[in-house]
């Protein structure tokens, strides 16, 4: 089928906010209160306060060059550097649990009581070959990618229901965000060297305090390390990877929220995103990003959260043909 679009076509939103806009300002809003009442135990508040600043000044600037011109081009502009923001948003929960003593030893305990083992340990040792690893690791890169193609997808076949994925999808990344603002979990990438794989072979997980508030470093996943895909992998976690965010997993709880809105409107976009969306719920045990217990709840939260999310759509902008 043949798409057709004029990227200059006028389109009339209003001269408000966009809804993707409104609840990222939301968010700016309730995380600068929290830096003002943790203000002495953060590393660099001042800071953070001046990028949110800068955040909104760019908010209303494309509101601005929206207003001037009403076309499909700006509207979709405002859209995705809203949702480009959360590769800025998601290192910046670790600036606010470092200041809390890590959680990780009794996730690591749970996860031991319930599994008899550490599923992330035991999943790359008894598959370490090329053949699972890169793989794995290539459905564990196209995270960003799923949700790019299901964006774009929306936009140039469903544009009237554009707005409200991008609310949609932004939304539930705030709503698991400021659990992580909170929940200081790192993940077994980050806990088992920090504790040395000795213990985590005696089950002794013991609890380490604000050790990451002070190491963030990240010793390489498993994995087959000559693989083209598993050096993607590593090369990305380098740059934006922090000792933050493992519970729940929002690798899965999104990718999950991105398989139910591709669903809704296309079998054939959910059929090819399908094998990408499996090989990276298996990733994110068998690179040691996730326990296997954050992968679970990633996966179970993502209905509640996509619903909360809707229904939040649904009450502040009306859009009666799409539930």
């Amino acid at each position: 089928m043949g798409v057709k679009i004029n990227l200059l076509e006028r389109v009339e939103s209003g001269k408000g906010l966009f809804a993707v806009e409104s609840i990222s300002l939301i968010y700016n809003a309730l995380t600068s209160i929290l830096i003002l009442i943790l203000y002495a135990r953060m590393d660099h508040p001042g800071v953070m306060l001046l990028e949110r600043l800068v955040i909104v000044v760019l908010t209303f600037a494309l509101i601005y060059l929206y207003s001037a011109f009403p076309c499909r081009l700006t509207a979709f502009v405002r859209m995705v550097v809203q949702m480009s923001l959360l590769a800025y948003w998601y290192p910046d929960t670790y600036e606010f649990n470092r200041v809390f003593d890590n959680l990780d030893h009794l996730f690591a305990a749970m996860e031991q009581s319930l599994f008899e083992c550490q599923p992330s340990v035991e999943f790359c040792a008894h598959f370490p070959s090329i053949w699972f690893s890169e793989p794995l690791n290539m459905g564990y890169f196209f995270y960003y990618p799923m949700m790019l193609i299901a964006v774009v997808y929306y936009f140039l076949f469903h544009f009237k229901w554009f707005e409200k994925i991008c609310f949609v999808l932004v939304t539930s990344f705030f709503i698991y965000y400021l659990f992580y603002l909170l929940v200081p979990v790192a993940g077994p990438q980050f806990y088992f060297p920090a504790i040395g794989m000795d213990r985590v072979n005696a089950c002794e997980f013991i609890p380490i305090g604000d050790y990451f508030n002070y190491n963030v470093l990240l010793f390489p996943a498993p994995g087959y390390e000559h693989g083209f895909f598993y050096n993607l992998v590593e090369a990305s976690q380098e740059i934006g990877e922090r000792p933050t965010a493992a519970f729940p997993s929002s690798h899965v709880a999104i990718s999950t929220i991105v398989m139910i809105m591709s669903w809704r409107v296309s079998r054939k976009l959910s059929y090819f995103l399908l094998p990408f969306y499996i090989l990276l719920c298996l990733a994110t045990v068998y690179i040691q990003a996730h326990y296997l217990i954050d992968s679970i709840v990633g996966f179970f939260s993502a209905f509640l959260v996509y619903r909360v999310a809707s229904l939040m759509y649904n009450k502040w902008f009306i859009t009666p043909t799409f539930k």
